[in-house]
């Protein structure tokens, strides 16, 4: 993985907009019609699109934007055995619970089938993680980038979106996970991509637990990380880097756990870096955790700045000002600049129109480009 040496990089959290036929073709294949034939087709040409663009907009770590996947979490009842039925969400998000006709606007859109586990888990063959890696690597290889990652479910975040149907604890479940995923996520790093772990667990799901102490979820969040640790343990952790999150929609958030609450368990994970959010309104001021809590060494950040829940396109000043707060205290080779979380974490919701998307990143790019004038 690549460091801000000589100027502060550049990247985003994985998923970005889908062409609309795509869309189609992906929801059709999640609802379990016949796969559209010319489905890899337009997967491959989406990937080769959505790297020019990031390049263009000044992307300089950049990925397939999940263009082959119906949703960062899901889509991998499509490559595992042990799912089928329907499940659902391990509980709802409280802040949102206490505003049910909002609620309704947030998740009414949401489209994408969540079954439960009810077998044991194993994995059916790498053809389609394969497929996504020579995607990506034939797309990179045509664009002006600086480094390329690959985005893969935790085991922590398929247990929330997969329900439990099968296994006697959540214990067993995590671990079983945990040992198939572990082929998915060597491939990736056999590439020689970046691989990214998608951890949202590890914050969003207190607030979906409100049943579970502080010290429970804490534990239940420890459980998460050491599956993390398990699955990766022959990756080098410089290779890896992880991203979590409080759920990517525009929300109250009141119930949100505070960074500081779980930073020491996400520094025990064995990825180098760490995306997080940084940038709205509910967690903008966590830098000052980081005053407190030194960064590990050959640990980095990737804070987010720019919002991925609103249409305002943050102007480049903003942007500087934010990653210079971090360099100062975390040092400028330990930043990246990054996103609060994806731009279409399941491909049928967009809540930021696609035009706007490039242009935050590009705004992005350019305040990139301010902070490295004032710190080089």
């Amino acid at each position: 993985m690549k460091r801000s040496t000589e100027h502060v990089l550049t990247t985003h959290t994985g998923s970005l907009p889908r062409p609309p036929a795509l869309l189609e073709a992906l929801q059709r294949r999640d609802h379990g019609e016949t796969e559209d034939a010319t489905l890899a087709q337009q997967v491959s040409e989406a990937v080769h699109d959505v790297v020019r663009h990031q390049a263009q907009s000044g992307v300089s770590v950049v990925n397939d934007g999940e263009a082959g996947k119906i949703g960062y979490s899901t889509y991998v009842k499509e490559r595992l055995h042990g799912f089928g039925g329907e499940g659902g969400l391990g509980g709802l998000p409280a802040d949102l619970v206490e505003f049910p006709d909002y609620m309704q606007r947030v998740m009414g859109g949401l489209d994408f089938e969540m079954p439960a586990c009810v077998g044991p888990v194993s994995y059916r063959d790498l053809d389609a993680v394969r497929a996504d890696i020579a995607n990506l690597k034939a797309a990179v290889a045509t664009a002006d980038v600086e480094d390329a990652f690959m985005t893969a479910a935790s085991p922590g975040v398929i247990s929330v979106f997969l329900q439990n149907q099968y296994y006697p604890s959540h214990e067993e479940y995590i671990g079983a996970l945990a040992d198939v995923m572990k082929a998915e996520y060597d491939e990736i790093h056999r590439a020689g991509l970046v691989l990214q772990l998608d951890c949202p667990d590890l914050a969003m799901t207190r607030h979906m637990n409100t049943g579970e102490s502080l010290e429970e979820f804490r534990r239940r969040a420890k459980l998460h990380v050491e599956a993390i640790n398990h699955a990766t343990r022959d990756i080098p952790g410089d290779d890896m880097r992880m991203h979590l999150c409080w759920g990517n929609y525009e929300g109250p958030h009141h119930h949100d756990i505070p960074l500081r609450d779980i930073i020491d368990i996400v520094l025990e994970a064995r990825p180098a870096a760490i995306s997080f959010e940084a940038a709205n309104p509910r967690h903008a001021h966590e830098w000052t955790v980081f005053e407190d809590i030194k960064l590990p060494e050959g640990k980095a950040l990737i804070p987010g700045v720019l919002d991925s829940t609103t249409n305002y396109v943050e102007h480049p000043e903003l942007i500087s000002q934010r990653l210079i707060r971090y360099a100062e205290l975390v040092g400028r080779e330990n930043v990246i600049a990054g996103s609060d979380c994806g731009f279409a974490t399941f491909a049928s919701f967009l809540a930021i129109d696609p035009g706007i998307t490039w242009a935050k990143l590009h705004a992005m790019a350019d305040g990139a480009r301010l902070a490295s004038e004032r710190l080089w």
